[in-house]
């Protein structure tokens, strides 16, 4: 990025004149960031709002089994976290970040509302009496999931956004600058997890005790001051103008590659294509050095006697160093993002298991006050809320002492402790079946209507809390690396990529669910996860995905060591 901090400056704030992400004096920084995380915050209110206690909506609301509910929960919210690629490709191609955040959270709100009506519209929401509701009608339960997923559409236009967004905020040219983005990362996913604080308490207490009404209305209006704090920063905001679409750029890297594949690359690299001008060829893109990995993809940027001859040539013959090594960069992203799918798996459980689990426990606080299974997310919060600013404000000094690193710890280690620690969460929540089920056995609870276990539910805290600790390292660290990593013209795309770990963690899930039924259900058996979890073996479950996810470190450990991170080259 610029020479001179005068370059640096231009009277639109889109670009500077090298093409690169303009910076104004008067905008962006800290200055810019409380309006996008309390857009964050309230957005993540309205999600978490939905879906903390789904799973036993769908129980109640739609009359559907354990296992039903579970997969259904696990899949909507996977096609949350999928969706993000679609948003991301249209800010990145053509509507920048802020148009399309602005876009999508329109569509957010129409799904809420709509949801929120499958909750008190005659017609719409199932009759209930006394707290017992019938059979749901085909056009109520296709109400529902019209609402869910136009949520997930919303959510896709704004996810893979708003932190890439917030990050811009902050040059990378400046030192200063490019520390205190280092910390956004951390109190972003801090003002995710005070939304979530006040959905797992607040909400999901109303849900159950008020109505789903109020607990589906309040998302809706939390989501509404959201929206009204994103506009209200709109004058300090900085803009990444788009670079065009990154799709075609990686197309026409393979496609050129695949032309050339005789082609011999010179053993000089500064003989390959790249433009002389101090502009990129990259719209808001700064270029990017050569790297010695995929060398096949280099062959797109070898100038052939053809190229010579023809003059202007077309870029699906000839591309930049800078072209090839986007695609490079996102090849290399590739094995990181699949070693978070498995954690992404662990991580959803507090949606569906770890819920179900605690409905068989004693929820009693005092002779007249119950708390709700799904409210207990609310230690995983409080864990995260705990160990952001312990993390910035303690590990952080005392890993750079022994490191010298400016972060403390590499991005790739960061996120390594986190998968560790995710295996805990797991033994905790296995242990403490182990547990309830013995206290089963030992009471001779199996043909208990109610079904509940004499063990108090705050047992369920270590698995919470071991998650939520898991979080600050992995997620936290895998949005700054995914950003810091992604080419400047593919920030969005790259951050969606992150999501779609989530994405495919919960279809993980509802895969290991569907897989675990079917085998442990043959010859007439009631199986690991049946609708009477007194009867079933639910700690088997966890022990597989403790198991999977040790063997996922391993798996990390090659790929983190195997990674060579990107680099710029300043102009």
């Amino acid at each position: 990025m610029g020479n001179s901090s005068e370059d640096k400056y231009t009277k639109d704030g889109t670009v500077d004149i090298h093409g690169n992400p303009a910076v104004k004096k008067d905008t962006g920084n800290w200055r810019a960031c409380p309006y996008i995380l309390a857009n964050e915050c309230g957005e993540r209110l309205a999600y978490y709002g939905m879906s903390t206690n789904l799973v036993n909506y769908m129980k109640e609301r739609l009359h559907q089994g354990n296992s039903t509910a579970a997969n259904n929960v696990t899949s909507w919210s996977g096609t949350c976290y999928l969706m993000p690629l679609l948003g991301a490709f249209i800010a990145d191609a053509y509507a920048g970040r802020y148009w399309t955040i602005a876009s999508f959270m329109i569509v957010y709100i129409l799904g809420l509302i709509l949801l929120t009506m499958t909750a008190t519209v005659r017609g719409l929401a199932p009759h209930c009496h006394d707290g017992v509701c019938g059979e749901p009608t085909e056009v109520e339960t296709a109400a529902v999931f019209a609402a869910l997923y136009l949520i997930a559409l919303g959510t896709g236009g704004i996810k893979p956004c708003v932190s890439s967004f917030g990050a811009d905020q902050f040059d990378d040219s400046d030192e200063l600058e490019k520390k205190r983005k280092s910390s956004f990362f951390n109190w972003f996913y801090l003002s995710i997890n005070i939304g979530s604080l006040v959905a797992s308490s607040v909400l999901v207490y109303i849900q159950t005790n008020v109505g789903w009404g109020w607990g589906f209305g309040i998302p809706a209006a939390a989501m509404s001051v959201a929206v009204v704090s994103f506009f209200l920063g709109t004058p300090l905001y900085r803009h990444q103008k788009p670079g065009g679409s990154p799709i075609t750029r990686i197309a026409q890297v393979i496609v050129a590659s695949l032309r050339k594949s005789r082609e011999k690359v010179p053993a000089d690299k500064l003989l390959l294509y790249e433009c002389t001008r101090n502009k990129s060829a990259i719209q808001g893109s700064r270029k990017l050095d050569h790297t010695e990995q995929f060398k096949f993809f280099d062959k797109a940027a070898v100038k052939s006697r053809e190229d010579t001859i023809e003059g202007s040539v077309s870029p699906w013959r000839l591309c930049t160093v800078t072209q090839v090594e986007e695609l490079k960069s996102v090849v290399r992203l590739l094995p990181i993002w699949a070693s978070g799918i498995v954690f992404a798996a662990v991580y959803s459980q507090m949606g569906t298991m770890f819920v179900l689990q605690g409905n068989t426990l004693d929820r009693r606080m005092g002779p007249s006050f119950s708390i709700p299974s799904a409210s207990l997310s609310i230690f995983d919060t409080i864990s995260v809320i705990a160990w952001v600013p312990l993390y910035d404000r303690v590990v952080v000094p005392v890993a750079r002492r022994f490191t010298g690193r400016e972060r403390g710890f590499t991005q790739l280690t960061r996120m390594g402790i986190g998968l560790v620690i995710s295996i805990f969460s797991m033994l905790a929540a296995g242990i403490l079946e182990l547990a309830r089920l013995r206290a089963v056995a030992r009471y001779d609870l199996y043909d208990d209507v109610d079904g509940v276990v004499p063990m108090s539910i705050f047992w369920q805290v270590p698995q919470y809390f071991i998650v939520g600790a898991a979080e600050v390292f992995t997620f936290v660290g895998q949005l700054e690396f995914f950003y810091d990593q992604a080419p400047d013209a593919m920030r969005s795309m790259c951050s969606a990529l992150s999501l779609t770990t989530t994405a495919l963690g919960n279809y993980l899930s509802t895969l290991l669910v569907v897989i675990v039924t079917a085998i442990t259900t043959k010859n007439g058996k009631l199986g690991w996860i049946p609708d009477d979890l007194n009867r079933g073996h639910l700690d088997y479950f966890f022990w597989l995905l403790a198991i999977l996810s040790v063997l996922n470190f391993g798996l990390y450990l090659l790929i983190a060591n195997w990674y060579t991170y990107k680099k710029t080259i300043a102009i």
